[in-house]
């Protein structure tokens, strides 16, 4: 079973950890509206997916 030889400091800890960051979402602009969604998922402001009306929303 591995243990640590070592006590890993502070430092040394957050040094390794700099990397692990949060990613902000990614948008795409909605070709219908302009607004942006997750791509490959349905519009949530215009209800479009792929040119093509899938879902009602208040807008349609």
């Amino acid at each position: 079973m591995a243990v640590p030889k070592k006590r890993v400091s502070k430092q040394r800890q957050r040094k390794r950890r700099t990397h692990y960051k949060a990613t902000p979402p990614t948008l795409i602009p909605c070709p219908q509206c302009g607004d942006p969604h997750p791509p490959h998922r349905v519009c949530p402001t215009c209800g479009t997916y792929r040119h093509a009306q899938r879902v009602e929303t208040d807008l349609t």
